[in-house]
């Protein structure tokens, strides 16, 4: 397919050229996309039953539930059934979350799909996004009245959507990174730099006030810094936990934010401690514990991180401790991921996906599969034999072609059809 041509036969520069394979790649892109954010999601049955759902599609009805009232969220079925005609606000995915459709929350609606629901949901967990606003500005996306393009990025700690300009550092160029921890989850979960130096793809923007870790897991240290370019350490923010309290140590980052636990180790912050290791296997078998006394500088920022960096995270009786008392328990859980989520969509779509052609020839008998068998291949040598020509020619395939080929196919079929000769036996 292609637009105008110009007399030398060559296509027109006012009308880009589109090929077929250019068609297919973007309708299966399209449809790739489609199926990682619907396709691990029943679009028939409201999700209700099934409790808290590990992952869902979840939307947001601004019709029903505006800003000022409670936040509610919906499955994808009732997204359809419950809210066709609504304003809705696309969430994505979340993680652990009942439907709430039809509840207290929806003070004129009942869910058509399964309306015996609780009153409340207690279990899930909510934000501006339930409002169609996102990011630390709180601005709906799109926006009208951003005109700097920018692309939002989610959080897998918090779930919250952010513009990569307002993370403290830019999204890696070569976008080679699986998952994001936003600045204030970072700041919460401050274990997670001990992690950082050695998994994380790190790009940190130089202009960044530096923190010192508090590498006992929660909470860090402001670095204040004086008129005579020195640093003065507060008091830590939240209290430590009794994981690792045995071994808590108040480090100090110099002057010039470089690494203060390793002679070893590089003095660029932002490739700081890329020659160590990270042991799998500690002596004392907590890696947290053996890594968290080998960093200590970190940036205001959020951190990228790669595929599978997930399992590396100690899994200790200790740390599994602080992970729960900071709610983040499910970054060991491998099917957390929404790398998971889509795959399990597109494994679920690949099995329902039917060949039609398969299917027509399932409800034929055995003449009319053999007839239609041989049309499928007198077709397919002669579209075959046609594009040659232009393949050959180096001319473009045009619209009018196209309908010129299957004209003249259909008025060959007529021939041989009328010119058959039938005998009864």
């Amino acid at each position: 397919m292609a637009g105008a041509e110009s007399p030398a036969g060559r296509p027109s520069e006012l009308e880009p050229v589109v090929s077929l394979v250019d068609v297919l790649e973007e309708d299966e892109e399209l449809e790739n996309e489609a199926c990682a954010v619907l396709g691990g999601s029943d679009s028939e049955r409201c999700s209700y039953s099934q409790g808290s759902v590990k992952r869902q599609a979840l939307y947001a009805c601004s019709t029903c539930t505006p800003e000022g009232e409670e936040p509610a969220g919906i499955c994808l079925a009732c997204s359809y059934e419950c809210h066709g005609s609504h304003k809705l606000f696309e969430l994505y995915t979340k993680r652990n979350f009942r439907c709430d459709c039809g509840n207290s929350k929806f003070k004129n609606l009942e869910c058509k799909l399964f309306p015996e629901k609780a009153k409340v949901n207690s279990g899930n967990k909510y934000n501006d996004n339930f409002f169609g606003l996102y990011c630390i500005c709180k601005r709906p996306y799109p926006d009208p009245e951003d005109e700097v393009p920018d692309e939002m990025i989610q959080c897998i700690v918090c779930e919250d959507w952010f513009h990569g300009r307002h993370l403290g550092a830019f999204p890696p160029e070569s976008g080679d990174f699986q998952e994001m921890v936003c600045q204030g989850c970072m700041k919460r979960c401050s274990f997670l730099w001990a992690y950082a130096a050695q998994l994380a793809v790190m790009k940190v923007s130089p202009e960044d006030d530096g923190l010192v870790l508090n590498v006992d897991g929660i909470g860090d240290q402001d670095v204040i810094k004086p008129d005579n370019g020195g640093h003065q350490d507060t008091t830590l923010k939240d209290d430590v936990p009794e994981h690792g309290k045995d071994a808590v140590k108040e480090v100090k980052a110099e002057q010039n934010n470089e690494p203060c636990a390793s002679s070893s180790s590089e003095s660029d912050p932002q490739t700081v401690f890329k020659n160590q290791s990270l042991n799998t296997e500690s002596p004392s078998g907590c890696r947290f514990q053996e890594l968290k006394a080998k960093q200590c500088v970190k940036k205001d920022t959020a951190t990228y991180w790669p595929l599978n960096w997930r399992s590396k995270l100690c899994t200790c009786q200790g740390c599994m401790k602080m992970y729960g008392d900071l709610d983040v328990l499910f970054l060991t859980d491998e099917y957390d991921t929404v790398l998971a989520y889509e795959n399990k969509g597109k494994i679920d779509q690949a099995t329902e996906r039917r060949d039609p052609l398969m299917d027509t020839l399932n409800s034929m008998n055995r003449v009319q599969q053999v007839e239609l068998i041989c049309e499928y291949n007198d077709l397919k040598t002669e579209l075959k034999d046609y594009l040659k020509r232009f393949a050959d020619e180096g001319t473009v395939v045009k619209r009018e072609d196209i309908q010129q080929f299957f004209e003249e196919f259909q008025s060959k079929k007529r021939r041989r059809v009328d010119g058959m000769q039938y005998y009864c036996s």
